[in-house]
C-alpha cells in the first residue's frame, strides 16, 4: 500500500490521495473542504467540523468526518519517533494518515 507523504504530520494512502486528486481535478469546492477539515483535525482531531466520529468493525481505530453528506474523510492518528535534523532534537511526532476521502466507509 502506497503512502504519499505531504509533509511530515500528513501521510495519504494509496486511495485517500487517488480521492484528493479526483477533486483537484473535478471540484475544487471540496478540495477546500478536505484542507479545511485537515487543519482541524490537527488542532483537535475528535471534535469540530464535519461531525467527527469513531469507526467500527473492520475500520476500528480509524475516524471520518463528513465533506459532503455523500463523502468522508476518513483517517486516523498515530505518534512516531522524530530524529533530529540539524539543531532539533528528536522527539514524537503526530501523524495523520488518511485512508480516503471520497464516498462513504471503503464504498466505491
Amino acid at each position: 500500500m502506497a503512502i504519499q507523504k505531504e509533509r511530515d504530520d500528513l501521510w495519504w494512502m494509496g486511495q485517500g490521495w487517488e480521492d484528493y486528486l479526483y477533486w483537484q481535478a473535478n471540484d475544487p469546492k471540496k478540495v477546500e473542504a478536505i484542507n479545511d477539515l485537515i487543519t482541524d483535525i490537527r488542532r483537535n482531531p475528535w471534535a469540530g467540523l464535519g461531525k467527527p466520529e469513531p469507526l467500527k468493525a473492520n475500520w476500528a481505530g480509524w475516524w471520518s468526518r463528513r465533506i459532503t453528506i455523500e463523502h468522508r474523510l476518513v483517517y486516523r492518528l498515530f505518534d512516531m519517533d522524530k530524529p533530529g535534523k540539524g539543531q532539533a532534537k528528536p522527539g514524537k511526532i503526530t501523524v495523520i494518515q488518511i485512508a480516503q476521502a471520497r464516498f462513504h466507509y471503503g464504498k466505491k
